[in-house]
């Protein structure tokens, strides 16, 4: 590693000088604490948040799971602190300390092969901004409710259902168009399963872009951590732009709307859905290369 925190030891791995890699592991837990303590502060006071939520519920990993620094696959942390990480799951004492076992890596290949599979398919694509952040309208179209039902529409229930009929729907992302109503599913312009979702994400995607913290945290102790975070970060981002742009009015909570039912707010949805999917490809290729290393260091490749 270039900065000098992590050195080759006599096995070939990585292993870490003890202090340094505690200072990493701090610096990580510093950072997370910052970014996670609205949400903390909130869940503590029984305080749900319309937007933010959704990065603790839909995405299940806990506050205090990314709290902990993982230094990645192939890294040996040495000196008595490193004792601690054979309670977590995939770490085994080594020559010269602890480290990821390889027989947990080789149990996780096929959830490395998959996200690997999906990221490159996706990258290799052109990205598409014409979907105008629509999927959450097409969720309550035609529908006796909401999914958040203490949050007002902002057009109010008919007014909702025609913005959806006056454009096409063009969902690219199974995992949003999976809880479209069935008369929304109908509207969209391809029909989308779990099968064919290697052959339809894109990387214009808001979802696309905030799974990527998903990936990265499936991937578990096999990546290092900050990763992680810099996924969650932009997930953040990307998960106000698409509130921002859903028909609920969010104005108590700070959030002015992207009206997409107008021309101008189209154009605004779909320069911030550009800028969400430029901060999102260097996050995919990290992710996409550490995948073809843990493979490649799973088969021999």
């Amino acid at each position: 590693m270039p900065d000098g925190r992590l050195a080759a030891g006599s096995d070939g791995r990585l292993a870490a000088v003890p202090d340094r890699w505690q200072d990493r592991a701090e610096t990580h837990r510093r950072r997370a604490d910052e970014l996670l303590a609205p949400h903390v502060r909130r869940r503590q006071e029984g305080q749900p948040h319309p937007v933010f939520d959704f990065l603790f519920t839909y995405y299940s990993l806990r506050p205090r799971q990314l709290r902990v620094w993982h230094p990645g696959w192939g890294v040996t942390l040495d000196g008595p602190h490193a004792d601690a990480y054979l309670r977590r799951a995939g770490y085994v004492r080594a020559d010269g300390g602890v480290t990821v076992s390889r027989e947990y890596l080789a149990a996780r290949l096929p959830t490395v092969m998959f996200i690997a599979d999906l990221l490159g398919a996706t990258a290799s694509r052109p990205a598409r901004y014409n979907c105008f952040g629509l999927h959450e309208w097409a969720m309550v179209y035609r529908s006796p409710s909401v999914r958040h039902a203490s949050i007002p529409l902002r057009l109010g229930t008919a007014g909702t259902d025609a913005v959806v009929e006056s454009m096409p729907l063009r969902c690219s992302h199974f995992d949003a168009y999976r809880f479209f109503t069935g008369p929304a599913a109908e509207r969209n312009a391809q029909p989308l399963t779990r099968q064919t979702q290697l052959s339809s994400e894109q990387p214009g995607c808001v979802h696309a872009g905030m799974d990527l913290y998903k990936w990265s945290f499936k991937l578990g102790p096999l990546i290092e951590s900050g990763l992680v975070l810099d996924c969650l970060e932009l997930a953040a981002d990307a998960r106000v732009l698409d509130m921002r742009a859903s028909p609920y009015d969010l104005s108590a909570f700070g959030f002015s709307p992207i009206a997409v039912e107008t021309p101008g707010g189209r154009r605004e949805y779909a320069r911030s859905q550009e800028a969400i999917s430029e901060r999102a490809a260097p996050l995919r290729a990290r992710l996409l290369q550490r995948c073809t290393a843990l493979r490649d260091a799973a088969t021999g490749g």
